[in-house]
């Protein structure tokens, strides 16, 4: 087996074959992931995503790294990472939401610090919207990391709405803030290509996941909000690709990861781009 993914890209796709509204049922993700990790592109993957409803439904771990997504109440968590770890599952990190958009993240942020008080050995991702209330939530999360506590943000980039698609000014200026405040963060919906493009059947406009991992680069170099922008708003993959192969072989900067519901596809898109080199050895 080969280990051709470079540090720049490890782990940087979390398998969310199991999330909404994929129709994979459980034995066939875990089969799936188990058989991905036996892969020459094992480096690229991060946990599989496990909706917190489904601990108990014959879910079958067996080392399998995952990530356990709240779709329960904050109190409910401790009870499925206890069942996950039960049955083998090594629990990399939870997810969850923390408001709707509009509403005060700080009640939610609270109930997951106490979860992350809790249990020193779970990593915390709270899933912040990007509305109102957001750089104080930032804040409140950079407090609980200097209290030593791991947590650290999540945002959602895309959905069934436009307005859930932040323009390119408007994540630059959420990248900047993680980037103020040395906070690594995670990103979910809407990624389902590597350059940003605009989807023909909605007519909605998606960030690329190779646009953000450059712009997390230009941000954490002290770019600006401006600068950062241009990138994640860069439609031609050649200035992209070249920042990223420059960066290869160092670890990537505040963006931790994202989900896709097909692994293979980023990873193809990837190999297509000259950034993996795919086949075995």
């Amino acid at each position: 087996m080969s280990t051709l993914v470079p540090p720049l890209f490890a782990g940087l796709v979390d398998d969310a074959s199991l999330l909404p509204p994929s129709p994979t049922g459980v034995a066939e993700a875990v089969a799936k992931h188990d058989e991905h990790r036996a892969g020459w592109f094992a480096g690229l993957l991060g946990p599989l995503l496990v909706p917190a409803s489904l601990i108990g439904a014959d879910l079958i771990a067996r080392d399998v790294p995952v990530a356990l997504v709240g779709d329960v109440s904050v109190g409910a968590l401790p009870i499925a990472v206890d069942k996950l770890r039960a049955a083998g599952g090594l629990v990399m990190h939870i997810e969850a939401a923390v408001a709707r958009r509009g509403e005060d993240p700080q009640p939610g942020l609270a109930a997951l610090r106490a979860l992350a008080e809790g249990d020193e050995n779970l990593v915390v991702y709270a899933e912040i919207p990007l509305s109102w209330g957001l750089l104080g939530a930032l804040d409140t999360v950079t407090e609980a990391r200097a209290a030593g506590l791991r947590m650290a943000p999540k945002f959602r980039v895309g959905g069934l709405a436009a307005e859930l698609f932040p323009t390119p000014v408007e994540l630059a200026a959420v990248l900047c803030a993680c980037r103020d405040r040395e906070l690594p963060f995670r990103l979910a919906a809407g990624l389902r290509h590597a350059i940003r493009h605009t989807d023909p059947e909605t007519g909605f406009t998606h960030h690329g996941f190779l646009n953000v991992l450059t712009a997390a680069i230009s941000a954490h170099d002290g770019g600006e909000v401006a600068e950062v922008a241009e990138v994640l708003a860069a439609t031609h993959p050649v200035p992209l690709v070249e920042a990223c192969r420059a960066r290869r072989s160092e670890p990537r900067p505040l963006f931790t990861g994202f989900g896709a519901v097909g692994v293979v596809e980023p990873l193809t898109e990837l190999v297509r781009l000259g950034l993996i080199n795919g086949g075995f050895e």
